[in-house]
């Protein structure tokens, strides 16, 4: 088991209580987060 820096855990945190619509998706190679990817959506009233 990895263990997950504490900074990356904030990061992902930070991104959570922003973001409204969206998605985040986490990469992990070799059993460790080395990207974040962030998909936010803006919707406009019709």
């Amino acid at each position: 088991m990895a263990v997950v820096d504490q900074e990356k855990i904030k990061n992902i945190i930070d991104i959570l209580e922003k973001i409204k619509f969206g998605s985040l998706n986490i990469v992990i190679h070799e059993g460790k987060i080395t990207q974040l990817e962030i998909i936010e959506k803006h919707r406009f009233q019709k």
